[in-house]
């Protein structure tokens, strides 16, 4: 099974919008990856992944993780996301001063 970059780029986030990364219909497993080395005491980022279970469906939160203040350890991954319908990523940054960038990769198998 190859693994390939589905989509990647850089986030510059405004505080208290939630911001599209990609938003994938291509059959397969992704699992997304955000560097979080950017956040500082009082930051509060969440990461969205949703999906759809059928074409024509609303799509819907899958996962949602919420990460603080600095980060020891700061590339996420994301839980494996099997989908055959549509996968979209996003991320909001909620509390912080000035809103911080987050680079970012979607992987897919």
């Amino acid at each position: 099974m190859g693994l390939v970059a589905a989509a990647n780029g850089t986030l510059a986030a405004t505080v208290g919008t939630e911001h599209s990364l990609t938003q994938q219909t291509g059959i397969g497993v992704y699992v997304l990856m955000v560097d979080t080395s950017a956040l500082a005491e009082g930051d509060t980022v969440e990461i969205r992944i949703k999906t759809r279970r059928a074409s024509g469906e609303t799509s819907r939160i899958a996962y949602k993780y919420t990460y603080s203040d600095a980060q020891a350890e700061p590339h996420k991954y994301s839980d494996a996301v099997p989908i055959d319908t549509e996968i979209i990523c996003t991320i909001t940054q909620t509390a912080g001063l000035v809103g911080r960038t987050f680079p970012w990769k979607l992987l897919r198998a």
